[in-house]
């Protein structure tokens, strides 16, 4: 944390605004003040002026006067709420011994109540009490602000590192298949895009961003006979290899941050069908989790596009044509079209993270 102490703030060099409308009064409070060493004073005979001179001299202490033309002491200090933490400490210095006053002076603002003429020892006391009130104010609101910066700063740590493992633990399991990695990168990245594109707010397409590479994490389950299969898979290898699904929802199932929620219900629900033909609940429509719609959009756009040890890669404009033709039934047909509206974004994102060429 930061070494500055506010606690040690000398009492003399804080700010003190002394507002009365008789001028005598002010002289007088301006002498007795600067007799007592106080380096920072300011005064005014017009209330109106007091809100301006808090906002621009940073007061810290406030004598006020009750009974003044244009505003009255009570008016004053209820402009002064307005100033939330920044507000000064109020003592009311007035002539009105009635007891009325003073209550309604201590339930608005003021802290404290002298009653002119004044005792001048006793006078110095309280401002002096006061003025250590106001220094233990501003003391527990710079610690406060400083505990406030640490527990964020800690917070995006741990942030941070579960963001980091994810992503980690994403490429895990697409090393499986594809041992560059970038699937995941382009993949996220395109859905992204979509989410975008259907509205989601900034914050969601973070999180979608963040969450989607775990989408396969599953495949870590699936034997590399299988995974690996340069051929169609048979009746019983292709159930296997739907298991991933179930496999990486197990694997995240226990962690109730936002992240790995969303995380968990792509990786079980993503090769759902808009039509209900998918795997592994036949979850169809809107029944389908919207991040799990987007991601298997991508998805199934990234894998068409790029080599597997199964197939070529595809031209764009053939997987362009598959994904438009598998609208309403394996995809959502509105993501469908917002997909289609981001198309140029998309193929930026493949150049950016093209598959290596092998030699």
């Amino acid at each position: 944390m930061e070494s500055n102490n506010t606690s040690l703030i000398d009492l003399k060099s804080m700010n003190i605004l002394i507002v009365d409308d008789e001028a005598a009064n002010v002289r007088l409070l301006e002498t007795l003040l600067g007799v007592s060493d106080y380096k920072n004073l300011v005064s005014t005979q017009d209330p109106r002026d007091v809100i301006e001179l808090c906002k621009s001299r940073a007061i810290d202490l406030v004598l006020l006067d009750i009974n003044m033309p244009h505003m009255n002491g009570y008016e004053v200090m209820e402009q002064l709420q307005t100033l939330g933490e920044d507000k000064p400490v109020v003592l009311v210095l007035s002539a009105q011994t009635d007891r009325n006053y003073r209550h309604q002076a201590l339930d608005s603002l003021a802290l404290d109540y002298v009653v002119k003429p004044f005792d001048t020892q006793e006078l110095l006391s309280r401002i002096r009490n006061l003025l250590e009130v106001r220094r233990a104010q501003t003391y527990m609101r710079h610690q406060n602000q400083l505990l406030e910066r640490e527990v964020h700063k800690r917070t995006q740590e741990l942030v941070d590192s579960r963001l980091e493992v994810v992503r980690r633990l994403g490429r895990a399991a697409e090393y499986r298949d594809n041992e560059t990695g970038l699937h995941i990168i382009r993949m996220s990245k395109i859905a992204a895009l979509i989410a975008k594109a259907s509205g989601m707010n900034d914050a969601q397409c973070e999180l979608l961003l963040n969450a989607a590479p775990m989408h396969d994490i599953g495949k870590i389950g699936i034997p590399d006979h299988i995974l690996q299969k340069p051929g169609k898979l048979t009746a019983d290898e292709w159930k296997i290899m739907q298991t991933h699904s179930k496999i990486g929802a197990d694997i995240l199932q226990g962690d109730e941050s936002v992240l790995l929620l969303n995380a968990r219900e792509i990786c079980l629900s993503h090769h759902e069908k808009w039509d209900g033909s998918g795997y592994p609940n036949g979850l169809e429509a809107e029944a389908i989790p919207l991040m799990a719609r987007i991601t298997a959009l991508a998805d199934v756009f990234d894998a068409l596009t790029s080599v597997r040890p199964y197939k070529k890669a595809w031209e764009l404009a053939d997987a362009l044509s598959l994904i438009s033709s598998e609208s309403g039934k394996h995809f959502d047909p509105k993501l469908t079209g917002h997909f289609m509206s981001v198309v140029p974004e998309i193929i930026d994102v493949m150049g950016q993270y093209p598959e290596p060429t092998i030699s």
